[in-house]
């Protein structure tokens, strides 16, 4: 079944998170139009690949116009039409963009699929819930309506009263004018009697204005403090978890409405208060409201327009390397990294000239880290209005580059106490806004990243965001390594999980969680609330000479490159230890086997299979675990299909019979198998098959009292011509794993 087949059938509360994937810029009758085709593309290469970009842009628009000619319904065709010409105008200058949009929208849909398949939802995940509940969206959408109503209302208020003081005005002057003989007739008292009730009418519409001005300016407030403050802190908390691979970060266009109707209602009120001291120079008197409470409430105006653009200013995308665009927040020093920043208040009134400026670890205290970095080219740019984001200001830095800083003599002096990838960097982003006569001094910083200098650094980098943004909500503890706090379980789990779904394409259930805390914490995985520190985590610890990250990174790498098709079909049992390995094939047919990842190799995935003899002896048979080398010379799935062993110089026939538990080795992976053999000299038809040299033939009655087997080691990869030629001399060392 198709990925977006497969999509349509989730629940609504799902769906919902699949719907904000979706707008101007990858159009959802796109993706349902296009599916098929859509999945079979490479689109993380082409968004590292220009040219592949540009090819691909070219089929998208081909295939479109092929859909669109073969629609029967006039409208569809019409709407068909209009998408093609937008994609048109805005990815043909940058078809590498259009090809980032769809690897993440494809990356959030598995990553959707994947929590669809666990049975529940992961602490992290439902503490988010709440955060986007359409009853808090409800909720807010009507009460920035109301304030946007009752403000709007009190401009008739205003010019209520500038008619009645207009009136006034007219009606005293021409008072004033009179002859001073007129003054005591009884119509001179009827017409300043009449002046009276109209001041004190006037007296009784200011008093009220400014009452009502009052009430909004303090509703405002509330509303800023106890709804959109926390909704932009629950919007970057979501951007921390999505960006270690939770769940998928929500539009920021809904906030931004909010943000900005809340901004136009304050600067409405501030022209309105504007208007009241116009018209408090041209009248006024003993005990008036208005120059009495005006000032104040200027005062509050002015600070929470200040507060709210301000909060405003935020980091969109945070910094990534396009050549990783999974794994954000490190940054390699010469290569090329993005970002981008956002103004969430949209007003007709801005200066659209709005100057960025992008500064690296800005103000951080001596000592702090032992390196330190510049930024290499232009580090300036000007904030431009989208189009396709609702009209918002924004700043995509796309060219930044670091360079770290040389030191005197070539020395760095003292290093830290932290490693490389321990050590934490920020990016910090500075404006200035002038509106309507305010001037506000904008800043915000990316989250905290970690820098390195080499590729293989990479693993470690990633474990520090991760460990960081799954256990702090602050935005910038670079210290936070110094003393890092332990993860429970739970929480941990949920996380490594996440990068299966987005690197694998799907996640780990629990029983395979359940294997791996095993293999971290012993006994204590029972316990969900059981910590685990940051050493036992990243750190070569328990004799080994990697870290468990090391080891679980490498398996992530291995799926992705080489055994993809095996893992999303659930094939592999991955983290299964030999002993439950083992308990679990005694009693299967033989030839039953089962795949899991490599415990003493980095990057390794073997295969074990039972026997049994007449006299009721059980045998395991494993074999070396195949790497990333020896995996790129043929697929896996053709490995199990070709398999061979070769006992006293004999070639016997394939031992592999079920995949366990039941499942015949065809019907699992018949439909991954190679049409063709894979040829490896263009001179000879040849066929690499994977063999293994039986050397013992030891067994026992049960997995309880053997002691340890005589292993099997597979043959370096055999060329066949006619007849099987076979070198046994060559075979590699006797294994066990």
């Amino acid at each position: 079944m198709s990925q977006w087949k497969q999509i349509q059938q989730l629940e609504i509360r799902l769906l919902e998170h699949v719907d904000y994937l979706y707008d101007d810029n990858f159009p959802m009758d796109i993706r349902q139009g296009l599916a098929s085709w859509i999945e079979c593309q490479d689109w993380d290469t082409a968004a590292t690949d220009e040219s592949m970009a540009a090819a691909q842009f070219t089929n998208l628009l081909s295939q479109m116009e092929r859909v669109r000619s073969q629609e029967q319904n006039f409208l569809q065709r019409h709407n068909m039409k209009i998408i093609q010409q937008q994609l048109q105008i805005k990815y043909t200058t940058n078809p590498t963009v259009m090809a980032r949009v769809i690897s993440t929208c494809l990356r959030e849909e598995r990553r959707i699929l994947s929590s669809a398949c666990m049975q529940e939802q992961g602490p992290l995940e439902k503490s988010l819930q709440n955060s986007v509940a359409f009853e808090r969206q409800t909720n807010l959408d009507n009460r920035v309506g109301i304030i946007r109503g009752s403000v709007q209302m009190m401009d008739q208020a205003v010019k209520h009263i500038e008619d009645i003081q207009d009136d006034f005005d007219f009606r005293y002057k021409t008072l004033q004018s009179r002859e001073s003989s007129d003054r005591n007739s009884d119509a001179m008292k009827q017409e300043v009697m009449r002046l009276q009730e109209m001041l004190n009418r006037l007296d009784f519409k200011r008093k009220e204005i400014v009452s009502k001005m009052d009430v909004v300016v303090k509703e405002i407030d509330d509303l800023m403090t106890s709804q959109l403050n926390p909704e932009l802190q629950d919007w970057k908390r979501r951007q921390q978890v999505a960006a270690i691979g939770g769940p998928l970060l929500t539009s920021l266009d809904q906030l931004q409405s909010w943000l900005s109707l809340t901004a136009q209602s304050l600067f409405h009120v501030k022209r309105q208060l504007d208007k009241l001291g116009e018209l408090v120079v041209k009248v006024t008197y003993e005990s008036d409201p208005i120059p009495l409470q005006k000032p104040q409430l200027e005062e509050r105006v002015k600070y929470l327009i200040y507060h709210l653009i301000k909060s405003s200013f935020v980091v969109e995308k945070q910094p990534c390397m396009p050549t990783h665009p999974q794994k954000p927040l490190i940054i390699k020093t010469g290569v090329q990294f993005t970002t981008k920043v956002r103004l969430l208040v949209k007003l007709p009134e801005v200066d659209y000239q709005l100057k960025v400026k992008t500064t690296f670890d800005k103000d951080l205290p001596p000592g702090r880290v032992s390196r330190q970095f510049f930024i290499l080219t232009n580090n300036t740019k000007v904030m431009d209005i989208e189009d396709y984001s609702n009209g918002c200001l924004s700043v995509d830095f796309r060219h930044l580059q670091l360079k770290e800083k040389k030191y005197i003599n070539g020395t760095k002096g003292s290093e830290g106490l932290l490693s490389v990838t321990e050590e934490l960097h920020s990016l910090s982003f500075e404006a200035c806004f002038t509106v309507q006569g305010l001037t506000i001094d904008l800043e915000t910083c990316s989250l905290p990243l970690v820098v390195i200098s080499n590729v293989s650094q990479l693993p470690g980098g990633w474990a520090s965001v991760m460990w960081y943004n799954l256990l702090t909500h602050e935005p910038r503890n670079l210290a936070f390594f110094g003393n890092p706090p332990r993860a429970g379980w739970s929480q941990l789990s949920e996380v490594l999980s996440w990068q299966f779904s987005t690197f694998a394409g799907r996640g780990l259930n629990k029983e395979q969680l359940a294997m791996l805390g095993e293999k971290l914490l012993g006994q204590h995985v029972s316990c969900n609330d059981y910590h685990v520190s940051w050493s036992k985590f990243s750190k070569n610890i328990s004799g080994k000479p990697f870290s468990f990250w090391m080891w679980l990174d490498s398996i992530l790498e291995l799926i992705k490159k080489h055994l993809l098709p095996v893992w999303n079909e659930n094939y592999i049992m991955g983290f299964v230890s030999k002993e439950t390995e083992r308990s679990l094939l005694k009693d299967r047919e033989r030839g039953t086997f089962l795949l899991r990842f490599s415990e003493s190799h980095l990057g390794g995935i073997t295969f074990t299979w039972v026997e049994h003899s007449d006299n009721g002896e059980v045998k395991f048979n494993s074999v070396e675990p195949y790497t990333k080398n020896r995996l790129s010379a043929l697929p896996f799935a053709d490995i199990i299909r070709d398999y061979k062993v070769i006992s006293d110089g004999v070639v016997s026939e394939n031992p592999l019979k079920f995949l366990y538990p039941d499942i015949p080795k065809d019907e699992a992976f018949g439909r991954l198998y190679n049409s063709q053999p894979s040829k490896v000299t263009p001179y000879i038809t040849s066929t690499l098959i994977p063999i293994s040299e039986l050397r013992s033939n030891t067994s026992t009655s049960s997995p309880a009292c053997q002691s340890p087997e005589p292993p099997m080691t597979p043959g370096e990869f055999n060329m066949l011509h006619d007849q099987l030629l076979f070198d046994i001399d060559s075979m590699s060392s006797p294994y066990s794993e």
